[in-house]
């Protein structure tokens, strides 16, 4: 009898399941559509203010807690509430600038401080550095504040970039989504199993190839994050040792009145092993050593929602 109702609700999840998915994939395309009929810094502000009453009511909540409550022992259980609350409004204002993608990147060098988007000194001499010295470049960022905006970025001031990017699981959410980061982001890469194989070629002619890596890979190398072991994906550091150019992290700061700035890092210098080779593990280590402390200086930007230690 439990083998029977066992198989009826396989049964049932099976066929509900794509219905559930096509529901939520037209109702992701339906918001994406009407948020751009609208100012998007209302929006922002509205969607932020959305997923600070909502966010505490999901599971992610926990995990957000308990990361964060692992990450900053020396935090009381208020500050954490406020990191936290932070989070979500800077989920939501992200799914509200989604939508405005197009025309998100507002920024003009004889005016930063003036413009949505600033700039400082050295990360327009490095970013000018990257443009014009003929090399390829492995460009890495994480989840702070907008991880959309660095690949707008690249291509609003002339970089030829590659980016690799993970596809929705629902199939009518992932059409809208690429078109629309297709406007304004260079090349995008699917991530699969082609993907490096495509992600070498890009260097091999020349271009910037971006990627986020703060997150979780089962397979991944073993590495150090805010002192407790987790794993990251070993892809930048192995498309290194197929081809050695710059390593640069890029990351964005979400400031007050809805406004952002851009930051290039020095170049990050890899890890070598006694035979002068690439060292897989060190240079993903010293990679996300850099983005914890950027999170460390930001921690309500970044996205504590999934599971990044195991």
């Amino acid at each position: 009898m439990q083998r029977l109702l066992h198989r009826a609700k396989a049964r049932l999840r099976d066929t509900t399941t794509p219905l559930g998915q096509a529901a939520v994939g037209a109702l992701t395309i339906g918001i994406l559509r009407t948020a751009r009929y609208f100012d998007p810094i209302k929006t922002a502000n509205l969607f932020g203010r959305i997923a600070r009453l909502i966010g505490p009511l999901m599971r992610e909540q926990k995990i957000g807690r308990a990361n964060l409550t692992a990450a900053f022992p020396e935090k009381s259980p208020a500050e954490i509430e406020a990191i936290l609350a932070g989070v979500w409004d800077n989920l939501g204002r992200v799914g509200a600038e989604f939508a405005h993608l197009d025309h998100i990147w507002e920024h003009d060098p004889a005016r930063s401080k003036d413009s949505r988007i600033e700039i400082g000194t050295r990360s327009y001499e490095l970013f000018a550095q990257l443009r014009h010295d003929g090399k390829p470049a492995l460009i890495f960022a994480s989840h702070l504040a907008n991880w959309e905006l660095p690949a707008l970025a690249a291509v609003a001031h002339g970089l030829d970039t590659a980016i690799l990017y993970r596809r929705p699981n629902i199939a009518a959410a992932d059409r809208i989504i690429q078109d629309m980061r297709a406007l304004k982001m260079g090349t995008l890469i699917p991530a699969g199993r082609d993907a490096p194989l495509k992600l070498a070629e890009a260097l091999k002619n020349g271009q910037h190839v971006g990627m986020l890596v703060d997150q979780y890979l089962t397979n991944g190398v073993e590495v150090t994050f805010f002192g407790r072991k987790t794993r990251a994906n070993p892809m930048l550091a192995r498309l290194l040792r197929q081809i050695e150019c710059p390593v640069h992290g890029v990351r964005i700061v979400r400031l007050p009145g809805n406004r952002f700035r851009g930051e290039l890092s020095e170049e990050v210098k890899p890890v070598r092993d006694a035979a002068g080779q690439i060292d897989i593990q060190g240079t993903m280590q010293a990679i996300t050593s850099v983005i914890e402390e950027w999170i460390r200086e930001y921690p309500d930007q970044w996205l504590w929602l999934h599971r990044r230690w195991r």
